[in-house]
């Protein structure tokens, strides 16, 4: 692919960044890490072998009559009776790393919840005998994708207000800049936590709520960059030449405005994760159940006898976030004009 000398200027930048670089490394491996929770954390066996044959119970569903049972649901592999009719047939099963999933309670623990780590659960237990370290795997990809998905779908938003403000100004700027003002004067915090309590919250619907007042970040720098723009000489050619005012928008203006709105994106996306442990945290986010950091914040704020519980939760944020910080510093460098690095056509 061939890049532009100044593309190439800016990945040069970003390199020379040693400590963003590598935020941007050991994030990408916790990130595909994550990803593959199935294949590290599952209380279903990656591999079974019956009676001669090879299951994947982690793919398919297979119901307890299938290893010898009476049940026609699904078999608990971790039930004893289910281990000793597939070990009646010479059977074997290949465990992942953690054997519990998010919400695997663990009936066989012999000591009272939160359950200190032990060889059997590396960080320890909730207060409901669930495993924390698969917990917090499902947790940093939930919290990731949620952040990356409200980043994204509130740039788009933010990007074309602050889009329509700075092209068209005049009265149309004038409004638009009223109503952000008194849109982003409203108290989001206490709006968000009264309409999480008036629906049935979801992933999709709290996605959906939190849109509702984080598109606001990036309207002020697009604006800005459409107001400085929009009078440059070959926009006014490109209006001469009967361009309609949308590719003018798409094709001459908006490109210099992604200069400056992709530098603030991990900054977004570091406020949109905050935001949701935050929510969690105070119980008006995710539903109850899911593998939420900051419901195992709020699980070691309620538990002070069990450090493990609030220490794991406040590492894994440590860790994510000081990464994205890390990483939008390097690439804000990379887009400052003002920087420079040692040219990378140099042998």
């Amino acid at each position: 692919m061939n890049l532009t000398p100044l593309t190439r200027r800016r990945l040069a930048s970003f390199r020379a960044n040693k400590r963003g670089f590598w935020s941007l490394r050991i994030f990408c491996v916790l990130l595909v890490l994550s990803l593959l929770a199935e294949l590290i954390a599952n209380d279903k066996p990656l591999l079974l072998g019956y009676d001669n044959q090879v299951f994947m119970p982690i793919l398919f569903r297979y119901s307890e009559t299938a290893f010898g049972g009476v049940l026609h649901s699904e078999a608990a592999y971790r039930d004893p009776e289910v281990k000793a009719l597939i070990e009646a047939r010479h059977g074997w099963m290949l465990w992942p790393p953690v054997p519990f999933s998010y919400d695997t309670i663990d009936w066989q623990i012999n000591e009272p919840v939160p359950s200190p780590p032990s060889a059997r659960h590396w960080l320890g237990t909730d207060n409901v005998a669930r495993d924390v370290m698969a917990r917090i795997i499902y947790g940093f990809r939930l919290s990731v994708l949620f952040g990356l998905a409200l980043t994204i779908l509130s740039s788009v938003v933010g990007i074309g207000v602050g889009a329509v403000q700075g092209f068209f100004g005049g009265w149309v700027d004038l409004i638009g800049q009223r109503l952000v003002e008194i849109w982003a004067g409203m108290p989001v915090l206490f709006l968000l936590i009264i309409l999480a309590s008036l629906v049935q919250t979801s992933v999709f619907m709290l996605l959906g709520l939190l849109l509702l007042f984080s598109w606001m970040q990036l309207v002020a720098v697009v604006r800005a960059e459409f107001l400085r723009t929009r009078n440059f000489d070959y926009v006014q050619a490109s209006r001469s030449l009967g361009v309609s005012n949308f590719d003018i928008m798409r094709q001459d203006v908006l490109p210099n405005a992604m200069v400056a709105a992709l530098t603030f994106l991990p900054f977004i996306l570091t406020g949109s994760i905050t935001t949701l442990t935050s929510l969690d945290f105070l119980g008006f986010g995710l539903p109850t159940g899911s593998p939420s950091l900051g419901e195992l914040l709020a699980q070691g704020k309620s538990n002070l006898q069990a450090p493990w519980l609030g220490l794991s939760g406040f590492f894994t944020l440590l860790i994510m976030l000081t990464l994205l910080i890390f990483i939008g510093e390097a690439v804000r460098d990379a887009f400052d004009p003002r920087r420079s690095v040692v040219s990378v056509d140099a042998p």
